[in-house]
């Protein structure tokens, strides 16, 4: 710990010895460089409060309004996937990404996400969503239409958000209008393979009252037999604002979703049926004044999950469903203060209490045997403090301690400079500690149990660049990265027995950089790249993946393509590795006819491109969706 210290104290004093001679010349034009751009970007996903970007050493990745609904997609997992560098989600068909075997939706930021994912943490409006027997987000319920705008931690986020956190974080931040309004859509696109997308969502605000809502189904056959997909969505947030200081909001989402496991290629799979029924609700009580700000927040979710893995040819059927329902309760309630001039101060409080039962049915007579019945529970608590030291450099360090019921205490300290220089451009230097706790399942469920396992940790160094240029339209960034990750959760056979164990040990090193360009008035270029050095190789990581989009946007139409590639991508490792690569030309477009009336149109692998994603499950050729949207 001391010798991780000492490198970064180092690292951090010659970047300030670099760039003093730089702020120091501009210091007579220029006494508060942050004054320097107009309308800086706010996120609060790294800070818990809305923070200038440029104040943070975290890298975050911001996605709007505009960018995920003009990609036409349902869910905003696959639009992340394209303009977030280092991030990689799964994905096996046209629609839907499912659970347990076969299924899809497994997210990984810089290489870090086991299978299933429990190591990148999803929230909405910042409270954790996963399941709480697996501890893993279902990945099928987050859906575009209830969402207002997405922010992206690429690197651990433990300090402020706990377990689960360890690789990264997706901050999903629903509908809010912040003026008084009232917006209402309605949808209805249809496509390849019998897929259906059709959903009606509103917003309001009158005075001190607010509201969002929105109803979503989609469906396909998919593009294999045996591999359909529906699913209905629902979304409602409702909140009041006593004055300017206080507010309050109840927000609830409950989605149902049912699918089917093809198998492999090579071992196709009939029978299979998946029947999952998420929901959560939360009920929070905000404060905002000039120098200090925060909130408490209560919170759940859950989830039924009915599911018959299904059988091969000539095997006989199977003579039980696995079923289990899940939950994860909490609080959280944090405070940001500013004691003094150039200071935030953040003290924060979390506890969540999460488990489930699961259980086999028979299905000739309804007998059910047990597989577990268990409940843990977590308390935290942080503090991250922020200092302007000069006019042009920010101190950040913070630090978290969690007690894990069966795990005891793990803590996650983090620690950065940001500089803010001149020529709009921003330099920083993080470290921070990441950890995720074993999940239920790994300590209680089937032969691997193991109740002694200890959390899994990662140590993450990075230094990150962002300049801004030609008045704001041209955005650069670019960051390079070091992660080591040890205790990591594997099964392995113990004296003839596989018992999770931790022994997985990970070195990752990679770079990042991405750009975007208004070219000019409504034509925009943005292009990414992410470059992935693996010591131990893991599936679903890939060394290199490119994206680059052209987007031009007139008050009549929306036109766009892309290009997405993807090279030395894991679909196995160990003795027999495979990798795969491919390269995907996609396009959209809107036209308005009427009004708010428009008509749409996508196409994806235009290229018709012959790839995998998960090792013997084919993804779909070409495949073309188009309908009508109407705004009013």
């Amino acid at each position: 710990m001391k010798k991780r210290l000492n490198c970064l104290l180092l690292l951090l004093l010659l970047i300030a010895a670099a760039t003093d001679s730089w702020a120091q010349e501009s210091a007579n034009q220029n006494t508060d460089s942050l004054k320097n751009v107009s309308l800086p970007e706010v996120v609060a996903t790294g800070t818990r409060s809305e923070t200038d970007i440029r104040l943070l050493p975290l890298t975050v990745s911001v996605l709007t309004e505009e960018e995920l609904t003009q990609a036409q997609n349902t869910n905003v997992l696959p639009t992340l996937m394209d303009q977030v560098p280092g991030m990689f989600i799964t994905s096996r068909g046209v629609l839907g990404y499912s659970v347990s075997t076969g299924g899809s939706g497994g997210i990984k930021i810089r290489g870090i996400g086991s299978s299933p994912n429990t190591d990148v943490l999803v929230l909405i409006d910042g409270l954790p969503q996963y399941a709480g027997l697996y501890g893993h987000p279902i990945s099928d319920a987050y859906q575009t239409y209830m969402t207002e705008r997405v922010e992206v931690i690429r690197g651990p986020g433990t300090m402020l958000y706990g377990s689960n956190a360890m690789g990264g974080v997706i901050n999903i931040t629903t509908h809010n209008p912040k003026r008084d309004t009232i917006m209402s859509g309605v949808h209805l696109r249809g496509g390849s393979y019998y897929t259906l997308d059709a959903g009606i969502n509103t917003t309001l605000r009158r005075k001190g009252f607010n509201m969002a809502a929105g109803f979503n189904y989609s469906r396909t056959d998919g593009h294999r037999d045996n591999m359909s997909f529906s699913e209905y969505n629902g979304f409602a947030r409702v909140g009041y604002d006593w004055n300017e200081h206080w507010g309050a909001s109840l927000t609830g989402n409950i989605a149902y979703f049912s699918t089917a496991n093809p198998g492999t290629i090579t071992a196709p799979i009939f029978d299979s049926r998946y029947d999952v029924l998420r929901g959560m609700t939360a009920l929070s009580v905000n404060n905002k004044y000039e120098h200090y700000s925060g909130s408490i927040r209560a919170y759940y979710n859950g989830g039924k999950h009915k599911i018959n893995e299904g059988h091969q040819a000539g095997a006989p059927a199977l003579t039980a469903d696995y079923n289990h329902t899940d939950f994860m309760a909490g609080l959280s309630a944090y405070e940001t203060v500013e004691f003094f001039q150039g200071n935030t101060t953040t003290f924060g409080f979390d506890y969540q209490h999460f488990g489930g039962h699961a259980w086999n049915e028979d299905l000739s007579n309804g007998n059910q045997t047990d597989l577990v019945r268990k409940a843990e529970y977590e308390l935290a608590a942080y503090f991250d403090f922020r200092q302007h030291a000069l006019s042009w450099m920010v101190i950040d360090a913070g630090v978290r301690l969690d007690w894990h019921s069966r795990c005891g205490l793990s803590y996650a300290p983090q620690a950065g400079l940001s500089f803010i220089l001149p020529q709009n451009t921003e330099l920083k230097a993080l470290v921070s500690k990441g950890f995720r706790n074993p999940t239920i399942k790994e300590m209680y469920m089937y032969k691997p149990k193991n109740a002694d396992l200890k959390p899994v940790s990662m140590w993450n160094y990075e230094i990150s660049y962002r300049q801004s240029l030609v008045d704001g339209r041209l955005r650069l960034g670019a960051n390079i990265f070091y992660l080591h990750a040890k205790n990591n959760i594997e099964t392995r056979m113990i004296e003839g027995t596989p018992k999770n164990v931790n022994t997985g040990e990970l070195k990752n090193a990679g770079a990042e950089v991405e750009l975007s360009f208004e070219i000019i008035r409504g034509l925009t270029l943005a292009a990414n790249y992410s470059y992935l050095y693996m010591h131990n190789p893991t599936i679903a990581a890939p060394e290199h993946k490119a994206f680059v989009a052209l987007n031009y946007h007139h008050e009549r139409f929306t036109i766009g393509t892309s290009l997405q590639a993807i090279f030395g991508l894991y679909k196995a490792v160990g003795d027999n590795p495979e990798k795969e690569n491919f390269v995907l030309w996609n396009a959209h477009a809107s036209y308005r006819i009427w009004k708010g009336l428009w008509a749409q149109l996508k196409a994806e692998n235009m290229l018709a491109q012959e790839y995998e994603i998960n090792l013997g499950f084919p993804m779909p050729k070409t495949t073309v969706l188009g309908g009508f949207e109407w705004r009013f």
